[in-house]
């Protein structure tokens, strides 16, 4: 048994899961995580193909890319993983699809742990804490949100400049880092 796992996202948002070349393999990967590791950490696209796969939640595309730094607060404010967390934290979020807290209603095993009015659920758990899903990116080094901007800018892509991010949101300015103390603690 290992004790934890985590999978990581992948620019492939806007591919219906099934369209995904490595779709059977990533989900043997999901099936195997299930029988043999602890824990498991799904970020980003993985949570929502995760989420897809066990409990049949669908992605929903966002009209614009979600890109920016949110505010978000715990809804299970005693749970273990969100040990030392302040009230208030904040989370990187790069993504152009979401998923719905109305969609997660009716998965009794599925336990909303975090949100933001702004980048909606961003922790879920599941298996009485064995699975967690992270819609967000608390792993991102400082200025991996300004690599992906500058990147699909270069691109021609029509991309909004990341919220919350540059100082006075102008993207000359240097990026204001508020979101790596919660994922040091986050990631411990």
């Amino acid at each position: 048994f290992y004790d934890g796992f985590i999978i990581t996202g992948a620019p492939v948002e806007m591919l219906e899961f099934e369209q995904v070349t490595y779709w059977k393999e990533i989900t043997q990967i999901f099936d195997w995580a299930r029988k043999h590791v602890t824990s498991t950490l799904y970020i980003c696209w993985a949570s929502q193909a995760a989420l897809y796969h066990f409990y049949g939640v669908e992605k929903k595309p966002l009209k614009e890319k979600l890109s920016g730094v949110f505010k978000h607060s715990a809804t299970e404010k005693g749970h273990s993983l969100l040990r030392g967390f302040d009230d208030e934290f904040f989370i990187p979020h790069s993504r152009h699809t979401t998923i719905l807290k109305s969609d997660l209603a009716d998965k009794e095993e599925l336990r909303i742990l975090s949100e933001s009015p702004d980048a909606g659920v961003a922790i879920i758990s599941s298996r009485g804490g064995r699975e967690f899903y992270l819609t967000g990116h608390s792993e991102y080094a400082p200025l991996t949100l300004h690599e992906e901007y500058v990147r699909d800018v270069k691109k021609g892509l029509d991309v909004p400049v990341p919220k919350n991010y540059y100082r006075d949101d102008d993207p000359q300015n240097p990026p204001v880092v508020c979101w790596t103390s919660h994922a040091n603690l986050l990631f411990n």
